[in-house]
């Protein structure tokens, strides 16, 4: 069966009034994904790197949320994860 698994860079501060988050590199999402891959029994099947917008927002769910918004017309923050496709 197919799985998968999100390495997302960690949200290190939240955003405050004209500021935005402050996050952690996209390679400490590499290095995740790697430690994990080496102490796991899996097949890795694929790596992809996923871009989207406003994951942090309080009004979404993060990585698997299937619909984050954006709008035109107030600022959108796009944040970049690494996808890790596997099986058991």
């Amino acid at each position: 069966m197919l799985k998968h698994r999100d390495f997302v860079p960690k949200q290190i501060e939240a955003p405050g009034f004209l500021k935005p988050g402050q996050h952690e590199s996209f390679d400490a999402a590499v290095i995740a994904a790697n430690e994990w891959l080496e102490d796991s029994p899996v097949t890795l099947v694929s790596l992809e790197t996923v871009v989207l917008p406003n994951i942090w927002s309080r009004w979404e769910e993060g990585s698997k949320d299937a619909s984050i918004g954006t709008s035109g017309d107030t600022p959108s923050r796009w944040h970049q994860f690494l996808r890790v496709w596997y099986q058991e």
